[in-house]
């Protein structure tokens, strides 16, 4: 458990460095691509055997983290444009909901337990998400961009899924490593493309919480899978209590570190999300 934790912490961690990407009023595709660059070193970094790249990309799961690197890349600008058309709840609830995606697919695929009580924990687990995502004075105009929400919902619940079904055992951090600099590589071509279109040049100011940004978003996924690696672990069970804790967490910090307003429909979805992750922890 204490993996899980560590993962929701620095999930947590990521939600603060964006905060502060915005406050700082620094460029976030910037950051995210020497984010990028960061995570893939603590990869290679953390990875004990020798780094062959002929052996990587005759691995069998270099196709998946080229898939996963593009996804990475792809679903933040389907995030930030669901965010500006739909409104930030839409983009919150979209991107958290997908959780039912690997829920799903771990119940089927795997054959992992379903009991009445881990049922109600799953379905409490959701309306507390759709709670704690609720922001007051929203802007969202759901029927004009509908497409926008349906793609993040997809595409957030197939990077779970394909993270959990392609990392092999033994080799996380050469996996995550490697996703990591495909999606870094993406991210220079689109400076590359951003500079030419608006002469947007790149500011150094990026680097430092690009750097933390790029610690914590490993430290995320790295973890994660070390979770789901557990013996008699079940990826439905760590996926619920994973987005749940995360999102209650980061209403919290929210309220706490950023003096945020939370409303009563948001305390009401961190309770139920606490009694989420008790009935479905002890299922």
């Amino acid at each position: 458990m204490i993996y899980l934790l560590i993962s929701i912490l620095s999930s947590t961690a990521i939600f603060v460095v964006f905060k502060l990407l915005k406050k700082f009023n620094i460029n976030t595709l910037q950051a995210i691509v020497v984010n990028y660059f960061t995570a893939c070193f603590c990869g290679y970094l953390l990875y004990n055997g020798e780094i062959n790249p002929s052996e990587i990309i005759t691995s069998n799961w270099f196709v998946a983290a080229i898939m996963l690197g593009f996804l990475f890349i792809a679903i933040f600008n389907v995030m930030a444009l669901t965010a500006q058309k739909n409104g930030l709840s839409v983009a919150s609830v979209a991107s958290k909901m997908s959780v039912v995606i690997p829920i799903v697919f771990g119940i089927i695929v795997f054959n992992e337990s379903v009991g009445i009580q881990k049922i109600i924990g799953i379905l409490l687990a959701l309306v507390a998400i759709y709670l704690t995502s609720l922001k007051p004075k929203s802007t969202v105009a759901v029927t004009k961009f509908i497409y926008l929400p349906i793609i993040l919902f997809l595409g957030s619940g197939i990077i779970d899924t394909s993270i959990n079904y392609f990392a092999p055992t033994g080799d996380i951090p050469l996996f995550s490593g490697t996703i990591f600099v495909i999606a870094a590589t993406i991210g220079v071509l689109l400076l590359i493309v951003a500079y030419f279109k608006s002469n947007s040049r790149f500011n150094f100011k990026s680097i430092p919480l690009g750097i933390i940004l790029g610690v914590v978003n490993y430290g995320s996924i790295h973890f994660l899978l070390m979770a789901l690696h557990q013996e008699n672990t079940e990826s439905s069970t760590l996926f619920t209590i994973n987005h749940i804790a995360i999102l209650a967490l980061s209403t919290l910090t929210g309220l706490l570190v950023f003096k945020e307003k939370i409303s009563k429909k948001n305390w009401i979805g961190i309770l139920l999300a606490l009694i989420a992750i008790a009935l479905v922890t002890l299922a």
